[in-house]
């Protein structure tokens, strides 16, 4: 998870699927979103999720953005795998980045969309698109940190319900 102080980030040294992240969480969140970038992956892959299935994934985003605004570590990573992995994040990396991010700001926010889902060998690859901003509080200014738009984020169905997985290839 990177975080900057500009209303945009500039992505470079693309090493993993482009649009691995983000975010239901990351994303979530994520996290939550709020992962990098890599090479393009084509939408086609899998098969479009049913009705159900997105209306699961769109109900666990809400709740983990409902946790990630009330700066609940614990809450947030309850929707992260155990087994997450995104390039070099894994759900460690996101307990690290969220406690840096909840020292830095004294409020945060997340509009998260979920533009499709795909169904990929028993895993479902929801593109989403948000912005994750936090307001600064020495100055009480809301800055974005992080804004995507269509990037891929993995998740799999685990005990509790939807979490993210990431995307391991």
């Amino acid at each position: 998870m990177r975080f900057a102080l500009t209303t945009s980030i500039r992505r470079e040294h693309r090493e993993w699927p482009r649009r691995g992240r983000a975010s239901f969480a990351a994303s979530i969140v994520l996290i939550i979103a709020a992962l990098a970038s890599s090479p393009v992956i084509a939408d086609e892959e899998g098969v479009a999720a049913p009705a159900s299935v997105v209306r699961e994934l769109e109900t666990a985003l809400s709740r983990a953005v409902e946790r990630f605004q009330a700066r609940d570590v614990n809450g947030v990573l309850g929707y992260v795998s155990d087994q997450y992995r995104t390039g070099p994040f894994t759900k460690a990396g996101l307990r690290e980045q969220l406690a840096a991010l909840y020292g830095v700001y004294d409020a945060v926010r997340a509009k998260i969309r979920i533009d499709s889902v795909r169904i990929v060998n028993g895993t479902a690859w929801v593109y989403t698109t948000g912005e994750i901003s936090g307001r600064l509080a020495l100055i009480g200014t809301w800055v974005t940190l992080l804004s995507w738009r269509h990037e891929l984020e993995v998740a799999r169905r685990e005990a509790p319900g939807w979490r993210l997985y990431g995307y391991q290839r």
